[in-house]
């Protein structure tokens, strides 16, 4: 069953108002394939605009707790944690890792979909100056913890 969507098939915003404020964890991914001479310079830090890692990191802080602003049927959370982490995979990849916790009545996988996601698009934003053929890949949720429904792994 669509939980946002109300008996006669329009959307609307779920009603958590009963549902027990619990622990809430989610965990998602999200991976910037490029050019091996494009992560090369960005792990150098040869970048004119800066640090690439840490604008991203930044933005996908920025963009979890934004969250609700962008996807119209999501509530606004109090997050208690973002972690977003990047890392290079291989020659031509970026691993972005985005992490959000709280205490609350809904989960909070779209936070951390939502900030892999807008962190992958500042990689590609600040580097098609230089690599216009990057792409944004694999952005899926990891693992859920907490709510009604438990714990949910993603398989490999």
């Amino acid at each position: 069953m669509l939980t946002h969507l109300d008996s006669e098939g329009r959307a609307n915003m779920v009603d958590v108002t009963d549902k027990a404020v619990t622990s809430r964890e989610a965990t998602a991914e999200a991976r910037v394939r490029m050019r091996p001479e494009t992560l090369a310079m960005i792990q150098a830090g040869g970048h004119p605009k800066g640090d690439v890692f840490a604008v991203a990191r930044i933005a996908g802080i920025q963009a979890a707790k934004k969250t609700s602003d962008l996807i119209p049927l999501c509530h606004p959370l109090m997050l208690t944690s973002v972690k977003v982490e990047l890392e290079a995979e291989g020659e031509d990849c970026v691993r972005i890792v985005a992490r959000c916790k709280l205490a609350g009545q809904t989960g909070v996988e779209m936070e951390a979909l939502t900030a892999a996601s807008v962190a992958a698009l500042t990689i590609y934003d600040m580097c098609k100056a230089v690599d216009r053929g990057m792409t944004i890949e694999t952005v899926r949720l990891l693992e859920k913890l907490g709510g009604k429904s438990g714990h949910y792994q993603a398989g490999e």
